[in-house]
């Protein structure tokens, strides 16, 4: 059997629904998104049917309750009463839906899945099982960016989305990030920003590296603010992709607030932070009941002697809790031997991961009092993140269990 797929707009057009059932309750709800009227028809509703703007009609179906509509569902656990909706419907040229028996009716409903503005609704010759499975791919595709379908523009301003792009791991992206990506006239990434996911774009898809590698930035912050608000006005959909979160130390309030001072439209799309991702993928919890409770992430690429540098060292070394030191390998001397000097305990574990979550992650595992020259003599460098305190120890426990604890103890 051959159909003919419509898509009908049904703002302001009448529909029934006769039933008051799960399935009701499902087309009810996509009825009203689509602006139809709907009006209900039942003698026992769900519940959530008080949270839709329809009209009820709390008794049995009765003939003649489809006049004036455009569309008719028969959603009742009673076969005869649906029969004699269809029946209706059809002496009164309506269109009608049976739940209990799609083929019974001239029209059959699809399996349906919306993305942004996308809507896909999907048939396979009455089989309503493989409709859902192809569904799911399909929307999982559309979800995960991997079926890339870029709306053209159409003369509508144009906006920035700050995605943060994860630890490295391209499956880390969040599903929402992945979306914008596959959608996006240009792309400015960080150097940290995940590679799998940049190689996955649209030929079409502009990108502009944006560096901001240790002492060789390619475009100064100032410059990627103007960038991306300059795309944007001239109608551009901007992705600014960064590694991590772009609000953890990503200066992703900076690009906020230039949008926002420009009147261009900008989302925030957070990431998984490496600050807690990369010591899991190593297997170093943060936090350990009876271990700490407490942690801090810092920003530490400036020597603590510097002027600018504001941590408070004392403060974090006199704690117990765990302290996640973000681009501290090049100052890791100094940052060690101030924490030892504020009261942290020389032989207090640390945990250096170099390019955690990806294929090329290494693992060091020293003491606070030993571990900037171990870093030295094994050549670990940028990126890496670099955990203090008592949960690294749980690492040989926790290591073994976790496929994703790549990399060895140097």
């Amino acid at each position: 059997m051959t159909g003919y797929p419509i898509e009908l707009d049904l703002t302001g057009r009448l529909v029934v629904v006769v039933g008051g059932g799960p399935v009701a309750v499902r087309r009810t709800r996509s009825l009203v998104r689509a602006g139809a009227e709907v009006k209900v028809i039942a003698p026992v509703l769900r519940p959530e049917f008080g949270e839709f703007p329809v009209a009820v009609l709390r008794r049995q179906y009765r003939d003649g309750d489809l006049a004036g509509a455009w569309l008719a569902h028969a959603t009742t656990s009673d076969q005869h009463v649906n029969a004699a909706v269809a029946a209706e419907a059809d002496r009164a040229r309506i269109w009608c839906v049976r739940a209990d028996d799609a083929a019974a009716t001239a029209a059959r409903m699809p399996a349906v899945t919306r993305q942004g503005e996308i809507t896909v609704a999907v048939t396979a010759g009455g089989d309503p099982r493989r409709s859902q499975r192809l569904r799911a791919a399909i929307s999982h595709a559309l979800a995960q960016g991997t079926l890339q379908v870029r709306p053209e523009r159409r003369g509508q301003a144009g906006h920035v989305a700050l995605v943060g792009g994860g630890p490295g791991d391209p499956g880390l992206i969040t599903v929402l990030g992945r979306r914008l990506l596959a959608e996006a006239d240009v792309v400015v990434a960080d150097r940290l920003a995940p590679r799998g996911v940049l190689a996955e774009l649209d030929p079409g898809v502009e990108v502009i590296e944006a560096g901001k590698a240790p002492g060789a930035h390619r475009l100064a912050q100032d410059q990627i603010n103007d960038l991306i608000v300059r795309r944007a006005l001239a109608g551009d959909r901007v992705v600014r992709l960064k590694g991590g979160d772009p609000f953890v130390f990503g200066r992703g309030g900076e690009e906020a607030l230039a949008c926002v001072s420009a009147g261009v439209a900008v989302q925030v799309v957070p990431g998984v932070t490496s600050a807690i991702a990369v010591p899991a993928y190593a297997g170093i919890p943060v936090t350990h009941r009876g271990v700490t409770q407490d942690f801090s992430v810092v920003s530490a690429h400036l020597d603590p002697s510097e002027p600018g540098a504001t941590p408070d060292w004392a403060a974090l070394a006199s704690g117990a809790g765990t302290l996640v030191l973000l681009m501290a390998v090049a100052h890791l001397e100094r940052i060690s031997a101030e924490l030892i000097k504020r009261g942290r305990d020389a032989a207090t574990p640390v945990a250096v991961v170099q390019e955690g979550t990806t294929k090329r992650q290494r693992v060091l595992i020293s003491s606070l009092g030993n571990v900037a020259a171990q870093v030295a003599a094994e050549g670990f460098g940028s990126p890496a993140v670099v955990v203090v305190g008592e949960v690294v120890r749980l690492r040989d426990q926790l290591a073994a269990l976790a496929p994703q604890a790549r990399g060895t103890a140097a």
